[in-house]
């Protein structure tokens, strides 16, 4: 089954004459432990596509399907948990809080969960080669380094999925392609949904599936 599903989904800004159709209709399944990647030129329609799967935005006409659940049917307030506690984000700023070390990133996310997750940072850390820097702050790491805390970050509530939305940006080739390839890696031994959005097409080798936007439409190129 898939854990997130888009049934004849659009998006539609503005009214009558005004009005632009950003997404046209389109069908997308995501399973468990499948790293798909979204490509395609600026103002396809990749970024709204992604906000919509996010809970972020509505759509005009379709159903977006989080293990079955239409989120458009839910109230905001239930739409907030979910954004929180099944969906984890990998932006291109890495959005760590710049007055937090990294462990203290982890403990925040307990606060606000009121959860204890234990010692898997320490498991997520060891895994992306970052332990000697958790006591570190932001401005003290590389754009690699916290790029791998934002991944562990996004991992570390157990979410169903996680979208990275051009996650290498700023990153140079090889740093690039080890955030790529630490996702893909993560994706399988998490049994995480990754959806990523790029413009890098040296990366797409990695991904399980590959979509180009082109004009809101989906096509599957991979």
């Amino acid at each position: 089954m898939a854990v997130l599903e888009l049934k004849q989904v659009t998006k539609t800004f503005g009214t009558g004459s005004a009005a632009t159709e950003a997404v046209k209709p389109l069908d997308l399944s995501v399973a468990a432990g499948e790293f798909i990647i979204l490509t395609g030129p600026s103002g396809s329609g990749k970024t709204t596509l992604l906000t919509m799967m996010g809970g972020l935005l509505t759509p005009t006409s379709g159903q977006v399907l989080l293990n079955g659940q239409d989120l458009a049917q839910m109230k905001e307030k239930e739409r907030s948990k979910v954004r929180f506690n099944q969906y984890g984000f990998i932006l291109q700023a890495s959005n760590l809080i710049p007055f937090l070390t990294v462990d203290e990133q982890f403990k925040l996310v307990d606060k606000l969960s009121k959860q204890d997750h234990g010692d898997y940072a320490d498991q997520l850390l060891t895994a992306l080669g970052i332990t000697e820097e958790r006591q570190h702050f932001p401005n003290k790491l590389s754009g690699g380094q916290k790029q791998r805390v934002a991944i562990a970050r996004a991992l570390y509530n157990h979410p169903a999925v996680i979208f990275a939305d051009e996650p290498t940006a700023a990153l140079d080739s090889k740093r690039a392609a080890q955030v790529v390839q630490t996702l893909q890696e993560q994706a399988k031994q998490h049994h995480v949904a990754v959806i990523m959005v790029t413009h890098d097409d040296d990366l797409l080798k990695d991904a399980d599936h590959v979509y180009e936007m082109v004009d809101g439409q989906l096509q599957l190129q991979k």
